[in-house]
This record gives C-alpha cells, sequence and structure tokens, in this order.
C-alpha cells in the first residue's frame, strides 16, 4: 500500500502546540475515511522519557508494550482513539544508540559512519517500519522543538530526504506562533515569516502553514504569510485558542484543512464520521452543573507558574468522565507539603467532591499526602489513588487501622518495621546498580478483579489489562493482616500474584489501583473507574 508523510515542525516557540494540532489533523484524516499513526521526535540524548524531570518536560506518557515517551504520545492515542507502539517514539539518543550498534555489528559493511546521511537514513528507517506495521495511509510525524535550534536539524534532514526520494508522498507543516503584542494592538506575521525562512534553509519550504494565536488569523496576514512564506494562502489555516483542545478538529474541519491535505496529495474525503466527535465536543460546551474535584501532587510548581502538564493524563480522565456525566469538572491543585507544614489546612478537603492522588516518586510530600489520604477515608471523601496513590493508601490503613504506626515503603525508609510497600522481586539489583533507565515494570499486564467488589462492578468484567510504571509494590507479607483489618484486595495480577487493587467497603468511594488508568482513558470512550469515581463525587455536597 501507499503510505503519505506529514513532518509537522514548530515555528518561533516551544509549547506552541505542535502535538495537538498534529493528533486534530489525524482525527480529521481519520473522519474521512483514511487510516492514520503517529510518531514523536524528541531532539534529546535521553533515550526515553523515563528520566526526564515531569516539571521540565512533562507527563511520562506509557505505551501499552511499555515504553517510556513524551506525553504527546497520549494525546495522539486520545484523539486517534488507537493505540500508539513504542516504535513510533524516538529520542536523538535512542537514534544514535542505534546507529552506534550498528556500527559495532559491522552492519554498514566497514564504511565511514557518518552524522549525514547515517543518522537521517535511522530514523527514515524507523519511519518507515512504522508505517509497515500500521499499515497507514497517513503518518504524521512530529518533530520536537522549534526550527533553528540544531538539536532537530538531522529530524529536518530526514524529512528533506524523504521528500527529496518520494516528492508525491511527502509533505510538510510549520505550526508557528503568532503575537499580538498589547502595545502594537495587531497580530504580527514577521517571526513566523523568519521561521519559515529558516526551516527553507533547511531544505524544506513548508505545505502548509497552522497560524497559532490567541485569536483566528485575518485576511491581511494570511495574505502577508503567503506573499512572504511562498505558500498557498488557502494553505495558511488559523488555530486561534478554544476553550477545549478536542474542539480543534472542528475548527480545522471548517477552513476544510483535512480536506486541502488530501488535496494536496490528489485524495479526496472517502466518508464524513465526525458527527460522534461534533456531538462529545457540543455535550462538552453545554455541561454546566459542576464537579469539585482535588489533584494533590508535587509536580506543579515551576517557578512561578503552575505545570499541569506534569499530570496531563490524569486531568484528562477526569474531564472524560465528568463530561460523560454531563458535569463540567472544576480541578483544583493541592500541594501536599502545605498539609505537612499546617495540618489545620487539610480542612480545604471538604470544599471537594472527590480527590486524586496521581503517580510520582520520592519523599516530598508523601506525609502530606498519607495525612490527605485519611481524612478522605474518615470523612467519607471520594478518593481515588493512582499507583503512588494506592501505595500511599495502604500505607495509611496501616498504619492508622491496622495499628502499624512505622509502616511505610521501603522506597522512603529502608529500615522501616513494617514495609507493606517494598521492591517487585527481582528490582533489587537494579536499585543496587543504579540501573534506572527503563527497568521499572512497564506496559499493559493483566489483573484478575475480585467479585463483588466495587471495581469489579465499575469494569463490568472479570479480568482487565491496564498500564503499568512502577519499581515498588505491595508487600503479600501484610495481606492476611490488611485484609482482616477490613482493606479488600479488589484486583490481582494472576502472573505474579502481586496486588493491583484495594479498595474500601461502606465508603461512597475509595479506591488504590497500582497501574496508571488514565492512559487509557479516551474523550469517546472514558475509563470505567474514572467514570465511578466522578459518579460517587456528583453525589457529595461540597462543604
Amino acid at each position: 500500500m501507499t503510505h503519505r508523510y506529514i513532518f509537522i515542525a514548530g515555528g518561533v516557540m516551544s509549547g506552541v502546540g505542535k502535538g495537538t494540532v498534529m493528533a486534530a489533523l489525524g482525527r480529521e484524516l481519520l473522519n474521512k475515511g483514511y487510516s492514520v499513526t503517529a510518531l514523536k521526535i524528541d531532539p534529546y540524548l535521553n533515550i526515553d522519557a523515563g528520566t526526564m524531570n515531569p516539571v521540565e518536560h512533562g507527563e511520562v506518557f506509557v505505551t501499552v508494550d511499555g515504553d517510556e515517551t513524551d506525553q504527546d504520545i497520549g494525546n495522539y492515542e486520545r484523539f486517534l482513539n488507537t493505540d500508539i507502539p513504542s516504535m513510533n517514539y524516538m529520542t536523538t539518543g535512542r537514534v544514535y544508540q542505534t546507529v552506534i550498534q550498528k556500527e559495532r555489528n559491522l552492519e554498514y559493511g566497514g564504511k565511514t559512519v557518518q552524522v549525514v546521511p547515517d543518522v537521517p537514513n535511522e530514523v527514515i528507517s524507523r519511519i518507515e517500519r512504522s508505517a509497515e506495521q500500521a499499515k497507514a495511509d497517513f503518518v504524521l510525524i512530529e518533530i520536537g522543538g522549534t526550527v533553528g535550534e540544531y538539536e532537530n536539524i538531522l529530524f529536518l534532514e530526514a524529512a528533506r530526504l524523504m521528500r527529496y526520494a518520494h516528492p508525491d508522498d511527502v509533505r510538510s507543516i510549520i505550526v508557528s506562533y503568532m503575537p499580538v503584542p498589547a502595545a502594537v494592538g495587531e497580530m504580527k506575521t514577521k517571526p513566523t515569516q523568519q521561521a519559515i525562512r529558516t526551516m527553507a534553509g533547511a531544505g524544506l519550504t513548508p505545505d502548509f502553514v497552522v497560524a497559532r494565536s490567541a485569536v483566528v488569523i485575518d485576511e491581511p496576514r494570511r495574505k502577508k504569510l503567503s506573499l512572504f512564506g511562498n505558500v498557498r494562502e488557502d494553505y495558511v489555516i488559523g488555530s486561534p485558542d478554544v476553550s477545549t483542545i478536542y474542539e480543534v478538529p472542528l475548527v480545522f474541519e471548517e477552513q476544510h484543512f483535512g480536506d486541502k491535505v488530501l488535496s494536496s496529495f490528489g485524495l479526496a474525503p472517502k466518508t464524513d464520521a465526525s458527527g460522534e466527535w461534533r456531538e462529545m465536543v457540543a455535550r462538552i460546551k453545554s455541561v454546566e452543573k459542576p464537579v469539585r474535584i482535588g489533584v494533590i501532587g508535587k509536580y506543579f510548581s515551576t517557578g512561578s507558574f503552575t505545570l499541569s502538564d506534569a499530570y496531563i493524563s490524569v486531568i484528562e480522565a477526569i474531564k472524560h468522565a465528568s463530561w460523560d456525566e454531563n458535569l463540567k469538572p472544576e480541578l483544583v491543585w493541592l500541594n501536599s507539603e502545605e498539609y505537612e507544614k499546617n495540618p489545620e489546612t487539610l480542612k480545604e478537603l471538604e470544599d471537594l467532591q472527590g480527590v486524586v492522588i496521581p503517580g510520582g516518586f520520592g519523599a516530598r510530600g508523601i506525609e502530606g499526602k498519607i495525612s490527605a489520604i485519611r481524612y478522605c477515608r474518615e470523612h467519607n471523601i471520594p478518593y481515588l489513588g493512582l499507583c503512588y496513590g494506592m501505595q500511599c493508601a495502604v500505607i495509611e490503613y496501616a498504619r492508622n487501622v491496622l495499628g502499624l504506626a512505622d509502616a511505610h515503603t521501603t522506597e522512603i525508609n529502608a529500615d522501616t518495621p513494617y514495609p507493606v510497600i517494598h521492591l517487585i522481586p527481582g528490582q533489587e539489583g537494579n536499585v543496587e546498580n543504579n540501573h534506572y533507565g527503563g527497568t521499572m515494570r512497564l506496559g499493559s499486564y493483566p489483573c484478575r478483579l475480585t467479585d463483588g467488589t466495587r471495581v469489579r462492578a465499575a469494569y463490568g468484567e472479570p479480568s482487565v489489562k491496564e498500564r503499568h510504571r512502577h519499581r515498588y509494590e505491595f508487600n503479600n507479607d501484610y495481606r492476611d493482616q490488611l485484609e482482616n483489618a477490613g482493606l479488600v484486595i479488589a484486583g490481582v495480577n494472576p502472573e505474579q500474584n502481586l496486588v493491583e487493587i484495594v479498595e474500601i467497603k461502606n465508603h461512597p468511594f475509595f479506591v488504590g489501583v497500582q497501574f496508571h488508568p488514565e492512559f487509557q482513558s479516551r474523550p469517546l470512550k472514558p475509563h470505567p473507574l474514572f467514570r465511578a469515581f466522578i459518579n460517587a463525587a456528583k453525589t457529595r455536597s461540597a462543604g
């Protein structure tokens, strides 16, 4: 089959929304009857995103097959309603590692191995293998960073080489920021003109320009970009700020973006399957009744700003479930360290209808999380603990119900007399030898659900598969004691007998899961655990 390739690069500044633009365009093409897959290229020497600081880089998204990737992979999955495999994520480090290993294996036949063309050729090889594996009509490739940075020049070169070899099957798009300075009062095109020239200097003239701005681009600015950017005027697409990213495909549809992309390849729409997406966006925009959900974490703060991207999949999963229940989600960011400094502030939890503690690592803020969990348990506030949030719930229960006052996780206190959370068997060597990258329990694993439990009712099936990213786990040595004290073991991995889910009876909703259900929530198909959580939260009247 013929694969068509579309490269998306960014201009002027980072964080301009390339991933959302690409996911939205992919959704449009999908609605028009074409199969789509998506790739992300990160211009970092890291082998994967697993060792990157969430405050700097955002969430680490885990694929079904266990890769630790950039958060944009999650956006692709949510928009395209499909699983993206590890093959579709590459970093500079990953590409260089492969090229060097091939050289060591004499796979270049003794030839001199050069940065160009051997590194771009490896990038091309990965892109083409991904297309074959997905059997996709369209392969969308996001090049991380901003044009003009030396870090991504080799990826632009890969795009140039593919365009040179297959001019009819390759297109490029630049997503560029269009500032509207308050003191000037008009949208300025010069930064984007310069970005287009910079991209052209790398041998890749964009076929389309997506103009990102607070407002939609007007006709005079569109003409300027066309004239000075050497782009067809009708191929300049406006992408203004919207109330929800799920509205972007409809904004593009109004401008016939997908039709124009298809036309550039000599293709036409096969069908129009946008109805379900339109209905979802209409429901999102119409909901009025609020549901207040607190998210307790420690990766929010970056200087004077709040970085919610560190928990983007959790946030989106809460939104999906809320909208599905015809509710308007109101998220409240809560810092667990504040509860350690001033326990009286725990009373603010009364103003919420539900509390979520997402995944994380390390000691900072853990005692505040444990205190917040106790407050939710004792005051009947719906609670959902994810990964670390489940482990903290077990610690809290062991301390305050079972009576093991010094219970802890060995991640924080290796000498705790009651290690209710400990290293997964086989992980000891990794920790002792500082072998951290890519060594956690990663990817999708089965979980057998216990009959009669809340989670069994929520899922509606006896066994599920969920994605994991953790090194520590429930210690089965304490399982009988905790169960006898009333903690319900609601889900177990049948392969290793690992406890995956705990819950509490006679509570509006108190569930902790070792996995990350947020990674499998989609706007058109909210995750059943988040739906059950929101369903419980909406019945609670906040204080």
